[in-house]
C-alpha cells in the first residue's frame, strides 16, 4: 500500500511578526485618517467645540406697506322692560345692519357677532322719608332689560370704510368702535424685513472683519425680533352713533401707510 506523504511548510516566526507589525501599522493610519475626518465634520455641522472668537452685529429691516383691509366694530343695543322686547328690537335693527353691509359688498364671511349679551337694568329705589321720623333703607327696583349684540366687520375696500361706518349709523348702530388698517398677506412683507436686517448685519460683519484683520468663518448665533407698526392715529375711529350721526355725511378716512421692522442679532465665529 502507497501511503502518500505531504510537506508541512512551517514559517518562520520573525515572519509573522513582520506581517502582524505591518497590519497593524496599516489600521492605525487608518483610524488616524478617519479621527481627523470626524474632526473635521464635527467642526462644521454646528455641534462641535464652541466657538470661542466671535464678533456680534445687529442689523435692521424696514418695509413700508399700504393697507388693504380695514376692520371695525358695531354694538347694537335695545332696552325694554321685557326681554323678549328689547331682543325683538336688537334683532330688527342688527338685521338691518347686516343686510345693509352685503348689500354694499361686505362678504357674508367677514361679518361676525364677537358679543351678545342680555343684562338686567335697575335702579336704586330710596322711598319717602317722613320728617323727623324712621327713615326706611332704599332697595334695587328692576326696571327692564338691555340686549347687546356686538358684530365685527372687516372690509377689503379700505376706500369704503368711511362710507359704511356712516351707512351703519343710518340703520341704528348705537356705537361704532376700534376701527384699524392691517394688511393680509402680512407673512410675506415681514420675510423681506428680515431678508433686509440680514442683508445689514452681513454688510456690517465684513466691514467689521476687514477692519479687525480676520475672516468670518460660519454662523454661530442669530436671534430676531419683530413688530409692525399701525397706520396713523387718524384712520382709528371711535364713536357713539347718534341721531345727527346717523345724518352726518360719510366722513373721509385715509388708511396711511404701516411699517413692517425686523430687528436681528448675528454672531459670526471668526479666525
Amino acid at each position: 500500500m502507497d501511503i502518500e506523504k505531504k510537506e508541512l511548510h512551517i514559517v518562520p516566526p520573525d515572519l509573522m511578526v513582520k506581517a502582524g507589525a505591518s497590519a497593524l501599522g496599516m489600521l492605525a493610519v487608518f483610524l488616524l485618517i478617519m479621527g481627523i475626518s470626524a474632526i473635521k465634520e464635527y467642526r462644521f455641522i454646528g455641534s462641535g467645540v464652541t466657538a470661542t472668537n466671535t464678533i456680534t452685529v445687529s442689523g435692521e429691516g424696514e418695509v413700508f406697506a399700504v393697507p388693504d383691509t380695514g376692520e371695525f366694530s358695531v354694538t347694537i343695543q335695545e332696552t325694554a322692560k321685557d326681554v323678549s322686547t328689547a331682543q325683538g328690537a336688537a334683532t330688527k335693527k342688527g338685521n338691518a345692519i347686516i343686510a345693509y353691509l352685503k348689500g354694499a359688498g361686505v362678504e357674508e364671511k367677514d361679518i361676525k357677532t364677537t358679543d351678545y349679551s342680555v343684562n338686567p337694568q335697575y335702579e336704586w329705589n330710596q322711598g319717602i322719608c317722613p320728617q323727623g321720623g324712621y327713615c326706611p333703607p332704599g332697595k334695587q327696583v328692576l326696571t327692564g332689560f338691555q340686549v347687546s349684540q356686538t358684530l365685527s366687520v372687516k372690509v377689503k375696500d379700505t376706500t369704503k370704510a368711511g362710507e359704511l361706518l356712516s351707512g351703519v349709523g343710518g340703520k341704528g348702530a348705537s356705537q361704532v368702535s376700534g376701527l384699524s388698517f392691517t394688511i393680509a398677506d402680512e407673512d410675506a412683507l415681514k420675510a423681506e424685513a428680515r431678508q433686509k436686517a440680514i442683508d445689514d448685519a452681513k454688510s456690517k460683519a465684513e466691514e467689521l472683519a476687514d477692519e479687525l484683520g480676520v475672516v468670518l468663518v460660519r454662523v454661530v448665533g442669530f436671534n430676531e425680533s419683530s413688530g409692525g407698526y399701525p397706520a396713523p392715529m387718524y384712520a382709528r375711529a371711535e364713536m357713539a352713533m347718534g341721531s345727527d350721526m346717523a345724518k352726518s355725511s360719510a366722513p373721509e378716512i385715509p388708511a396711511g401707510e404701516n411699517k413692517i421692522v425686523s430687528n436681528v442679532s448675528v454672531t459670526y465665529e471668526i479666525r
